[in-house]
């Protein structure tokens, strides 16, 4: 079966981020990335994932800016994976997945991990899209307005 196309010369944002990084073990990297997982092997061992779709997945994520690879910070003679600056900025990424899936897919009382300010030992504010005056917008407030 051929892989599909990918979408580098589709219009939509989003059409192009699921291209990226919209399958499972990419974003779950990401996040263990997060986390501060950088060796494959922790990787690995996190994700429960096969060693040749990891490989494949971090060749990906590397190629495409998202992480990076660098010596060991241990001096050992393994790289580690590390986010650049444009792994860092899909933070807000894995946060609204992480809220959302908070709402929506445990039960009342249902222990589940939470994301903290380290600062203040308490969890983060929910994250919703705001106007330019702080208001939260409902997609019925916007629209997406299509390239020409």
């Amino acid at each position: 079966m051929p892989s599909r196309l990918p979408m580098n010369n589709e219009a939509c944002p989003v059409a192009r981020s699921v291209d990226l990084i919209g399958d499972r073990w990419s974003l779950l990297i990401v996040r263990d990335a997060f986390d501060g997982v950088r060796r494959f092997g922790d990787f690995q061992r996190s994700l429960g994932v096969a060693r040749n779709i990891l490989s494949d997945r971090l060749r990906k994520l590397v190629d495409a800016g998202i992480l990076e690879t660098q010596d060991a910070s241990d001096g050992t003679a393994y790289q580690e994976y590390v986010l650049t600056g444009e792994g860092e900025s899909l933070f807000p990424v894995v946060v609204a997945l992480r809220q959302w899936g908070e709402q929506h897919l445990f039960e009342r009382g249902e222990r589940h991990s939470v994301l903290v300010d380290k600062r203040t030992g308490k969890p983060i504010p929910f994250m919703a899209p705001t106007a330019r005056d702080g208001t939260t917008l409902l997609p019925a407030a916007t629209e997406v307005r299509k390239v020409i």
